[in-house]
Formats: C-alpha cells, structure tokens, sequence
C-alpha cells in the first residue's frame, strides 16, 4: 500500500463567461432615452401645431410613402406623395413653427384663385404695417430724423401706407413760392428712400398748398402748378436718395383741394407732400384710370 501514489486534483473557479457583456444595458438604456425625447419631440409639435398641421402629420404616420395618403382631413400642405411633403420641419433641421395668427398662414397654401389673392392681400397688408413701424422706429432712433418727427404724419388708409412731410409754421419744406427743397427736406427724403425700396409696391406722390392764392407775376402760375412742382421735386429727391425710379406710379399736384386741416384751410399743416405706398390693388386702379383715360382721348 505504501507503494500507492496519492493523487492529487486540482480544482480551478471558472469566472463568469459572460463578463464580456457587461455593458449591453448601457445600450438599451440611451436607445430607450432617444425613443423617449423623440416622442416628446412628436408631442411637442403636435401640440404647437394648428388643426390643419396635425392633420399633415397624422397623414405622415399613416403614410409615410411615395403614393398619395387617403387622410380625411387635408393637410395644409399641397395635395402630394405622401406625407413627407407636408411636414413642419424644413430639411436641414430648421424649425418652422408658427409665432402668430400671421404666420401660420404661411403654412397653408392656397388651392383656389380667391384663397390665393386672400393670402396675397393679407402678406401685403403685413409688410406696409412692419415698414410703418421700421419707419417709426428710425424716426424716433435716429439723431438726424429726431428734429422732424412732428412734421412726419405716417398712417395706413385703404390706399397703402401714407407718409406725409408738413409745414411747420417756422420750418416750410420748401421756399416760398417755389419747388425748391429746403436741405433738411432733402436729408428726409433721403431717408425715406431707403425704407421705401425695402418693399415692392408702387408709390403716388402728391403735393398740397394751403387756401391762400399765389399767383406769380405772369399770372399763369398758381398754387396748381406749384403743388405739381413739389410733388416732382420730391419724386427727383426720393430717385437721387436711392429709390428705384420705376416705383413711381403717379405724381400729383392738387393744390388746396385736400386739406389736412379742414377747419383751418389756411393752416401752415396743410402745405405738405403726400406719399402713398400704395396696395397692389390701389396701383393697379391708378394703372387702369391712366389707360382708361388715354384710351377716352384717343
């Protein structure tokens, strides 16, 4: 027995065989985070969205394909291939989200010649009313405009955006008797030139006296022609400041007919010149008076 070996065994602890997956729950984990902010994403412009865009984007999950959708509501995108063309999110990543009542027209396109002319109308109406605050702004900013803001009248009629330039009692626009601008009448008009090139409407430029007859010595010369000759002069400014020549649609002298102070027609306020950027559709009236009436003389 003693010649018997002992035999020796020898155990060795395995480790765990799968110690090489020990990060896969970090995976899952930043994919479960990415489907969540993606949801909120979704969330979040749907709930920032009109009616008609949540319809555009319930038409995309529904069909996000290149055959045209079958959504009971239209989106407010063109009727196309899929839902993809009526997205709110513009290619690139840039947001598009609608920041007022204004705005969110710009989402719907128009499918009729009505809603066409509608949404035209309602995109000119804001671009005179945001230079009308350009304009109020500059002139209340500016060092060199400052001193003549009481003579600068601007307001929206059914016509356009109006700007009119006044007499002061003390600082006339022009010398008297005469179409001859006054330097700072100049630098106004000037300015002016600027902020009138920003949008493509046309202008009409009218010139006014007051009631008080002016008649020069060769008698043939009276507030009429006078009125006519400042408005031209204004026209020539505005063009030499900048302002494209072809914007003019109309220059006018109307003498005392339309006074600003109706009750006072003697008044120094009622020496002015008017300019009206006008509408597309008060250009377009002028326009066709004009050809109306040379078609009349012929």
């Amino acid at each position: 027995m003693s010649d018997l070996k002992q035999v020796i065994v020898i155990r060795k602890k395995k480790k765990g065989g799968h110690g090489h997956h020990g990060g896969a729950w970090k995976v899952a984990y930043a994919d479960f985070v990415t489907a969540m902010m993606a949801f909120f994403l979704v969330m979040w412009l749907v709930g920032a969205g009109t009616k008609q865009q949540r319809a555009a984007i319930s038409e995309y999950f529904k069909n996000p394909s290149m055959t045209q959708g079958q959504s009971t509501m239209a989106p407010s995108g063109k009727m196309g291939p899929g839902g993809a063309s009526t997205s709110m999110i513009k290619l690139g990543g840039a947001m598009d989200l609608p920041k007022g009542p204004g705005d969110q027209q710009a989402f719907a396109k128009p499918t009729t010649a009505a809603d066409a002319e509608k949404q035209a109308k309602a995109e000119e109406k804001r671009r005179l009313e945001q230079l009308m605050k350009d304009l109020k702004d500059a002139i209340a900013s500016s060092p060199a405009m400052a001193p003549y803001k009481d003579q600068l009248l601007i307001d929206i009629t059914s016509e356009g955006l109006r700007i009119q330039i006044v007499d002061k009692q003390n600082r006339p626009m022009f010398d008297t008797g005469s179409g001859a601008l006054k330097p700072y009448t100049v630098q106004i008009l000037h300015e002016l030139a600027g902020f009138i090139n920003q949008v493509p409407n046309q202008i009409s430029i009218s010139g006014h006296t007051d009631s008080a007859p002016y008649i020069r010595a060769d008698s043939q010369y009276g507030n009429w022609e006078l009125s006519a000759d400042r408005a031209n002069a204004a026209r020539r400014t505005l063009t030499d400041g900048g302002m494209q020549a072809d914007k003019v649609a109309r220059v006018v002298g109307l003498a005392a007919s339309v006074p600003f102070d109706k009750a006072d027609p003697s008044s120094a306020i009622n020496r002015r010149i008017s300019i009206v950027v006008m509408t597309h559709d008060a250009a377009k009236a002028v326009l066709s008076n004009e050809v109306a009436m040379t078609g009349a003389a012929n």
